[in-house]
């Protein structure tokens, strides 16, 4: 479908991309991961369109629409929610447009046997019958349900874009794509400004709904649970495998200890023949040998091991001091921005040494209870801080208040104090910016490069309490693993506010749950809280939905029946004739079967990727093609479950209408 050939992209004379090559097919679910820097933004905006490479080129077929979400954007605040999101619907009236523009000139034509004359009514049926789809998909329903499922309500959609924050805009940008249905998603760091119910529906949304999709997250659980296919960028080469982020990481390793055990037995043959070589050069009775082991030297095919990316992150956080065995003690905490009650009631208190997170829906209060403790903002009740308590507080927004137009070792320069400003130099290195990193300008610095060094200023004094607001944004997963490790080892008290599950997962022992202006403690981790939270919610949805059906149908019964002139019964639905309902019970047999074909084939596909994992477990194989056969049945599987979801959803469709 896209076909990315022979790309290159150089900066500064330093190169990003060498000569690479790699398709987009239609239906895959792409994670393009590598580290902060590697290049994976720039190589979304190269397929957009938007950055053109130093050579090389993008080939995208005319009628392929691409879609691209940005890590940021501007945004025009100048329209309601709903009249913002209604764009994503301008297709249709360009579409509804073409139509009465060729209507018009079908009426004034009268060369009614001619080519052209044909050509324009195959074009005219082809845009009626695209119009009768889109309206079949009731674009308002839909527009109102990708809202409601990035987590806003339906008090909102007649809200001013200005009245939201920065992430919030992000969500309708979101929306409005996702609306659009493009042939190919790009999506650039799409969870940053979801919570976690949000987070689960758009990975709901991407695997159901969505076409094909390159998407670039550093959220592990998102990007196992969307891609089937993981295209790793490092040192400017791609490492392309059709499985998911958690296998590939698996198979990648296996991959490298295979070459590397096949490098050292070829490394000792070599060696061998060169000795031989070597000890027999100069004896006649040998020439023979000699030369024929010389041809056997020059005819070996090199094997070369995958160059693999050793830099890494060192992130220790330095002792906590002694504080008092309470932080924080929180009673009857309350904050109110005019009548909008953000929470209130807020009683709890946080031990010494624990690790806890905030968790909720954006806009429930996560990073004002935050703000409260720091004294940024008044509230209502006691907010107590405990003895001896220091603060070290990393806000969401702190890696976009660094000054860019310092160097990366004058932002550190600048705050470092006493013995410390002697080793910046060392502490640059530790977290990747040692050498001719240390002198980039903060502006031309990734995401996750902003972040880290955000974090080096958070790290220049000892703290005992750790206040951290979505710190893993823009972080790339091993210094997500890093950071994570570094907090566990850090002997103080923590509070995290973060949306990423895998990241809170064996981190925190307790939840703080966000909800309702109100805020609940949950003991145990966050997948703990989630499996009591899916409960909840499920009942809650199990509640809502019939209601809003019904005030719909209500709703449109009113709009529609004449003035009543008396008492008169509804009338009754319409019995199926004998005949039809032979011929309904007929298709439904047909959908029954379709569905045991795909899972009696899902069956057989799940043996065949099992047998190909034992073989590659024994580590005896001496297939050479073992991994492509691995990479081809996930693929055969993912495309059957594919299959088996659609045949279930059109057999659930029949029997419940």
């Amino acid at each position: 479908m896209i076909s990315i050939n022979n790309l290159s992209v150089e900066f500064s004379a330093r190169s990003l991309f060498d000569n690479i090559n790699y398709v987009i097919n239609d239906k895959d679910r792409i994670a393009l991961v590598g580290k902060n820097g590697a290049g994976k933004s720039t190589m979304l905006k190269i397929i957009a369109g938007l950055q053109h490479p130093t050579s090389g080129n993008v080939a995208i077929p005319a009628d392929i629409t691409v879609g691209y979400l940005p890590q940021t954007m501007i945004l025009t605040d100048e329209l309601t929610v709903r009249q913002e999101v209604r764009k994503a619907f301008s297709h249709i009236e360009e579409m509804q447009r073409t139509l009465d523009r060729l209507n018009n000139e079908l009426a004034e034509r009268t060369d009614y046997e001619s080519d052209n004359y044909h050509a324009l009514i195959d074009r005219m049926t082809t845009l009626t019958e695209q119009l009768a789809m889109q309206a079949a998909d009731n674009g308002e329903a839909e527009m109102e349900k990708t809202l409601l499922g990035l987590g806003f309500e339906r008090s909102d959609f007649d809200r001013p874009t200005s009245e939201f924050s920065g992430g919030w805009r992000m969500r309708i940008e979101l929306a409005k794509l996702l609306l659009q249905r493009p042939d190919v998603l790009l999506l650039d760091e799409p969870t940053n400004h979801l919570d976690i119910e949000s987070i689960q529906w758009l990975e709901s949304f991407l695997t159901s709904k969505a076409k094909a999709v390159v998407l670039v997250s550093h959220d592990r659980a998102f990007i196992d649970n969307v891609t089937t296919r993981t295209i790793e960028i490092s040192l400017g080469k791609i490492y392309d495998y059709s499985v998911n982020y958690s296998k590939y990481v698996e198979l990648r390793k296996e991959r490298i200890e295979q070459q590397m055990r096949a490098y050292a037995n070829q490394q000792k043959q070599i060696a061998d023949t060169e000795a031989f070589i070597e000890r027999f050069r100069y004896k006649a009775t040998k020439a023979v040998q000699v030369q024929s082991r010389m041809k056997q030297l020059a005819k070996i095919d090199r094997i070369e091991v995958d160059e693999v990316d050793t830099s890494h992150l060192n992130l220790r956080f330095p002792p906590a001091p002694r504080s008092g065995d309470f932080p924080i003690i929180a009673d009857e905490v309350g904050k109110a921005y005019g009548d909008h009650q953000v929470f209130d009631h807020a009683t709890f208190t946080i031990r010494r040494g624990e690790k806890v997170a905030f968790v909720g829906k954006n806009g429930q209060g996560k990073s004002t209870l935050v703000k409260c403790i720091m004294g940024e903002i008044p509230f209502t009740g006691s907010l107590k801080i405990g003895h001896n308590v220091k603060i070290g507080y990393f806000a969401q927004n702190q890696a976009s208040l660094l000054d860019g137009s310092l160097t990366v070792f004058d932002t550190i320069d600048r705050v470092a104090v006493g013995d410390i400003r002697t080793r910046i130099r060392d502490i640059l290195g530790a977290f990747m910016f040692g050498g001719e990193a240390s002198d980039k300008f903060v502006k031309v610095l990734s995401g996750g490069e902003r972040t880290r060094l955000a974090m080096i200023k958070l790290l220049l004094e000892p703290v005992n309490l750790l206040i951290l607001d979505e710190p893993t944004n823009h972080l790339d997963m091993k210094t997500k693993d890093i950071l994570k490790q570094a907090i566990k080892d850090f002997n103080g008290t923590v509070i995290v506010v973060s949306h990423d599950r895998e990241f809170l997962d064996g981190l925190v022992e307790k939840v703080y749950e966000f909800a309702d202006g109100k805020v609940t403690e949950c003991l145990g981790g966050i997948y703990d809280y989630l499996d009591k939270k899916r409960l909840t919610s499920l009942a809650e949805l199990e509640i809502k939905t019939p209601v809003a059906k019904a005030e719909t149908a209500e709703a449109h019964a009113k709009k529609s029946a004449p003035a009543p002139t008396g008492t008169s019964e509804p009338r009754p639905a319409r019995k199926l004739s004998y005949a039809e309902q032979r011929e309904r019970e007929k298709i439904v047999r047909k959908a029954q079967k379709k569905v045991e074909e795909a899972e009696a084939e899902i069956a057989r596909l799940e043996q065949v990727v099992k047998d190909i994992e034992a073989e590659l477990q024994t580590g005896t194989s001496a297939d050479p093609e073992i991994y492509s056969r691995h990479a081809q049945a996930n693929k055969d599987l993912e495309n059957a479950m594919s299959i088996w979801e659609l045949a279930s959803l059109d057999l659930e469709e029949l029997i419940n209408n």
